[in-house]
């Protein structure tokens, strides 16, 4: 899953949130757009909160992978309040967000947020659920998603130890297809899993904290 389309998706919208007042396209500083992102997504990028994505470590290709398609309105658009400093700001969108940077500030910002080291969400979750999760993962995920999702060199969004209503929201964007799979591999393995077996999957990559 190494195509525009094929990771999983930002539902919330809230990635880097805060880049229309800093484009890059303007001149601003890396630091000073990275600081606006973490009003959303916690600092270094480490969210807190759970339906908001830890974008701290994964690859520099998803991260930019991720603003070129909501610069082409390829994913949905939903609008995302700020989470800290001035929560007063009107909400936006991660495609009016794709929109304001230069081709080049998308490429630093996603550098600048791959070098970063990934911190797992500490999250309560249910064990023999993870356990079955684990198994679907090992038959059905690990061939591209290694070391049970967790790898940044799959160039695939990271799961392993990301937020679960977060992935919960990715599962169902899928489901209902609200984001298409380009990825015909992914899509064979993913549309035949009961609601059951998804669960589990969220479950499994929850507990790897």
């Amino acid at each position: 899953m190494t195509n525009r389309t094929s990771a999983p998706i930002m539902k919330t919208s809230a990635v880097m949130t805060g880049l229309l007042a800093f484009s890059l396209s303007a001149g601003a500083d890396v630091a000073d757009i990275a600081r606006e992102c973490d009003q959303c997504h916690g600092d270094s990028g480490i969210s807190t909160e759970s339906d908001v994505p830890i974008i701290a470590g994964m690859s520099a290709f998803v991260l930019e992978d991720y603003l070129l398609t909501y610069q082409d309105e390829g994913r949905p658009c939903h609008e995302t309040e700020y989470r800290s400093g001035d929560t007063e700001r009107p909400a936006t969108s991660m495609c009016a967000i794709g929109a304001d940077l230069s081709e080049d500030g998308v490429a630093a910002i996603a550098e600048h947020y791959a070098a970063k080291p990934f911190v797992p969400a500490k999250q309560p979750f249910d064990a023999a659920k993870a356990a079955a999760g684990a198994n679907i993962h090992k038959r059905d995920c690990e061939k591209c998603h290694t070391e049970n999702g967790g790898n940044p060199d799959d160039d695939a969004g990271i799961m392993a130890g990301q937020w679960m209503p977060y992935l919960q929201q990715v599962f169902e964007d899928y489901s209902g297809g609200e984001r298409e799979m380009v990825e015909k591999k992914m899509q064979e393995k993913f549309d035949p899993l009961s609601d059951q077996e998804k669960e589990a999957l969220i479950h499994f990559y929850g507990s790897l904290q």
